[in-house]
């Protein structure tokens, strides 16, 4: 077998093939002990028939597409492999230019390959980042968070029900002094505030004490999900059965001792300003990291095979998947619940699909101009940051890699070092938030 390579765009290449005689004989012959008992033919019994009586009956080339897929995978696979070609998609038959008993089979197919990649500007880039800040608000918020978790729940017997109270009560509404569905309970638990009740009704609790019974006037909202109810009067007979509230902690010694491994609340604090700030300066890392990535894949010029396309989309839904089977949801259930089909779906995410090939294809482009490949150092710290996301132990997690895992392991931590070099070389301007911006703006109007 003989073949010529041709590369006929970016993203594209033309096989064309001269097999030999003697081989395309073979593969007729096998292709008629194949399929010669699926043929009738009169006067012989099935799968008797001669090859030649067949072939005249139902013509020459009644096993030349069996013959020629039967040569076609050795021959492309064998030219694929000597060109080292990375072909994305599977391969599409041109033309057939000469077949035949005796004759060299002459063929041509054509192969969508991974695009060539015209990178433009990727060093000494410029880029804008709104960079994050840790405010006495982050602060105060964080703090309010462990502050929550050590709250505690006390039960409230010396006054009556106030704002912010759990309640525990009975209540039985009526309309027109009829009950209705869904209007009666007993021991539910109500938070005073939270505007879960309709309203007006934990307005009208305030006051109430342990015990005590009350009808409560309230009014359905007249765009209220039960058609029957909405914008009707209501009487709700309610009664209290207990009160409790929560009873936070004060920001002192002792609570920093209770959340944390320091003794005073000032060290616990400037730990929480250290962790905030040290959270802040790395996602202010990732998005210079981002910026320069985009603006590197703007620069570039590719065309991506829709194949490649399709196939990070098939990813993207598998994720999108075992993402909602954690939820305990399946994607035919998601389907039903939005209304919406698989392809709907796969049409919102293709631009993203789309952008996640350009800048894989951007990043190796990169990484392959530069010359850069990781060290053993580099893929022992990918590694480690690996097994430190899975929360698993490193020589544990080192020891259960397949050899797939640790090629691509391997090649994260080289693409990281083709952002690292990015970086080494870039200027970052300070964005402005867009509100800040367009406070200004009206201000200035």
């Amino acid at each position: 077998m003989s073949y010529t390579y041709e590369k006929i765009s970016g993203n594209k290449a033309k096989l064309t093939f001269v097999v030999p005689a003697e081989q395309f004989d073979k593969a007729l012959q096998s292709a008629y002990l194949k399929n010669r008992g699926k043929i009738m033919v009169p006067g012989f019994r099935k799968g008797k028939a001669p090859r030649k009586v067949i072939e005249t009956m139902y013509g020459e080339s009644v096993f030349y597409d069996d013959a020629l897929e039967a040569i076609f995978p050795d021959v492309y696979g064998e030219a694929v492999d000597a060109e080292k070609l990375e072909v994305v998609d599977r391969p599409e038959l041109k033309s057939v230019d000469e077949i035949g008993e005796g004759k060299d089979l002459k063929f041509t197919c054509e192969v969508f390959v991974r695009p060539d990649v015209t990178l433009g500007d990727y060093k000494g880039l410029t880029v804008e980042v709104e960079k994050q800040t840790v405010t006495d608000a982050d602060i105060d918020a964080r703090i309010d968070a462990d502050r929550q978790k050590a709250a505690r729940t006390i039960d409230v017997e010396d006054r009556p029900v106030a704002d912010g109270d759990t309640v525990n009560l009975d209540y039985a509404g009526t309309v027109d002094g009829v009950a209705f569905q869904g209007g009666t309970a007993t021991k539910q638990t109500l938070v005073i505030g939270s505007h879960q009740f309709i309203p007006g009704f934990e307005e009208q609790m305030v006051g109430m004490n342990i015990g005590e019974e009350k009808d409560l006037n309230v009014k359905f909202p007249e765009e209220y999900h039960a058609e029957d109810l909405a914008g009707k009067d209501a009487v709700f007979h309610v009664k209290v059965n207990s009160i409790s509230k929560v009873e936070m902690p004060e920001l002192d010694d002792d609570f920093a001792a209770d959340v944390s491994d320091f003794n005073t609340f000032d060290e616990y604090k400037a730990s929480i300003v250290k962790e905030l700030e040290e959270k802040a300066a790395k996602n202010n890392d990732i998005a210079v990291e981002n910026a320069l990535v985009e603006k590197a894949v703007e620069n570039a010029k590719m065309d991506i095979p829709h194949a490649m396309i399709h196939e990070q989309l098939d990813y993207m839904m598998r994720e999108m998947q075992m993402r909602m089977a954690y939820q305990g949801l399946r994607m035919e259930d998601y389907l039903k619940y939005t209304g919406q089909t698989m392809d709907q779906i796969r049409g919102a995410y293709h631009g993203e699909a789309e952008h996640r090939v350009a800048v894989e294809l951007v990043l190796e482009a990169i990484r392959k101009a530069e010359g850069i490949e990781p060290t053993e150092e580099d893929v022992e710290k990918q590694t480690a940051e690996q097994a430190e996301r899975l929360g698993k132990d490193v020589e544990e997690f080192k020891k259960s890699l397949t050899d797939e895992q640790r090629k691509y392991i391997s090649d994260t931590a080289a693409i990281q070092k083709v952002v690292d070099m990015m970086k080494a070389d870039c200027t970052v301007e300070e964005k402005k938030p867009e509100e800040a911006t367009e406070e200004k703006t009206e201000d200035a109007e």
